[in-house]
């Protein structure tokens, strides 16, 4: 079982004070309260009326505060997520922080060739196969989108293609909840039966209303789907500031946190304890080019101030980490997707996906992801911080060295160097002769060739025949009876 992370409170980041946070709070409530949303799945229309929500002549839905009280109290702190052979592979809340891929990309650089071109399935199992060698990709999306396959299958077929090619935890997206019964059909038969899964979820749920304020039948159903299944499930709202949202960062997170708590209420309302992850995805329209940026400084502050909200309301969080707005693997690209990223770290973001993002989350690069990986790994070293006690202090050290002496041959410089030194697999640590004896390569020349060695030698333990075999049966009638 790999190792699990714990991580302090010492240091962190803080964008907003307690009483900025209660105040959000107090306004997401006033939103939910008095505003109302509406939801068009009347099954949990119902449900919310039943439990004391009113509607309006106007069919928004306003949810009283001790609905929101009573769920917060009932949903976990921590949401534990096993990896495809039943090891607990993440421990989602506090501050601990995990990395994934991204989902959907519609476009690919070729690996191969460099070229920009429409993602494939292939793809995907590229994505998963390189996710499962690298060490710190903590847990799988598609990354890319099969344009080449009936719309309607895609995200079975990916989720399909992800099983086979990565032991390591999935979040997955679906269509809606027909699509979804059969990933969690299959996921049962990899855990034995429901209660195996319900005990040891294999896999996460992305799920987001529409802002503003909306709640579309899929959506609801995915999310009672999960709740009813014990499959954890995402409820992020993506608010466009500026367009879908607020334009200032206090208004953003306001309307964010409203969206992603109204969804918690139906869900727990549905089953009270099951698994949920708080999220706003706070994205920032750019009003002199009308794009929608990913890397934006107020996209960072509204993600910092979402994480913020997610630990003040002791609820596991979705994330984002590793994105970029350049369109090619370079100095910004290098520059956004590890500032994004080691924000997120300091921050304790609980499952930070979209590594591997660029253009604007448009295009996805296997090199960037070998690149994120690598930084994930120096930042998690660095963050471990250093051990203080009598030994590490090393007074008997220096008093064996004395004065002009060196630490060279000393024993406890051979009881600490591999320990306290951490060593690049990508960066550059050599002297301009070996590195230009060695093709004067760059940072994304290396990534390229780490990616391509992973591919040609990693190889991902097979699912046992039985699990394949009904995987493969029911991903075959579900793409007939939707053909």
């Amino acid at each position: 079982m790999k190792e699990l992370r714990n991580a302090s409170q010492v240091g962190r980041l803080s964008f907003l004070t307690e009483e900025n946070k209660r105040d959000i709070y107090i306004a997401a409530l006033d939103v939910m309260g008095r505003v109302g949303m509406r939801v068009y799945h009347e099954e949990a229309k119902v449900m919310l009326l039943e439990a004391g929500c009113t509607l309006t002549p106007d069919d928004r839905v306003l949810l009283p505060r001790h609905l929101v009280e009573r769920a917060r109290l009932s949903v976990p702190a921590v949401v534990d997520v096993y990896d495809r052979n039943g090891d607990l592979a993440m421990e989602l809340g506090g501050y601990n922080s995990y990395f994934g891929t991204g989902s959907d990309l519609m476009h690919t650089y070729d690996l191969d060739t460099g070229e920009r071109r429409a993602s494939v399935l292939d793809d995907v199992a590229r994505a998963a196969r390189l996710c499962d060698a690298l060490p710190h990709m903590d847990f799988i999306m598609s990354s890319a989108h099969p344009t080449e396959v009936d719309a309607h299958h895609s995200y079975l077929l990916s989720f399909k293609t992800m099983m086979e090619n990565s032991t390591k935890p999935l979040v997955m997206t679906a269509e809606n909840a027909g699509d979804l019964a059969v990933m969690v059909e299959i996921a049962r038969e990899l855990r034995g039966d429901a209660e195996g899964l319900r005990q040891k979820p294999y896999f996460v749920v992305y799920n987001e209303p529409i802002s503003p304020l909306e709640h579309p039948e899929e959506s609801v159903a995915k999310l009672l789907l999960c709740a009813e299944t014990g499959v954890p499930s995402i409820y992020s709202p993506a608010p466009l500031a500026g367009a879908t949202a607020p334009i200032t960062v206090a208004g953003h997170t306001v309307q964010g946190v409203a969206e992603s708590l109204f969804g918690l209420v139906m869900h727990q309302l549905h089953r009270p304890g099951a698994p949920f992850l708080f999220g706003i995805g706070s994205a920032v329209l750019d009003m002199v080019t009308a794009q929608s940026s990913y890397n934006d400084l107020g996209y960072l502050t509204g993600y910092m101030c979402a994480v913020e909200m997610a630990k003040w309301l002791d609820i596991p969080n979705w994330g984002n980490a590793g994105t970029s707005d350049s369109q090619v693997v370079d100095a910004q690209s290098g520059m956004e997707s590890t500032q994004i990223t080691f924000l997120a770290m300091q921050a304790g973001s609980n499952l930070a996906h979209d590594v591997g993002y660029l253009d604007f989350g448009l295009t996805g690069s296997l090199e960037e992801i070998v690149i994120v990986d690598e930084f994930i790994a120096m930042n998690r070293r660095l963050l471990r911080g250093i051990e203080v006690n009598r030994d590490t202090l090393a007074v008997d050290a220096i008093a064996e060295t004395g004065p002009g002496g060196h630490y060279m041959t000393s024993d406890h410089t051979y009881r600490y160097m591999r320990d306290v030194r951490w060593r690049p697999t990508i960066l550059n640590r050599k002297g301009r002769e070996k590195w230009e004896a060695e093709g004067s390569l760059d940072l994304a020349a290396k990534a390229r060739r780490k990616a391509l060695e992973l591919l040609a030698t990693h190889h991902v333990e097979p699912l046992s025949a039985n699990v394949s075999a009904k995987m493969s049966e029911g991903v075959e009638a579900f793409t007939a009876s939707s053909a």
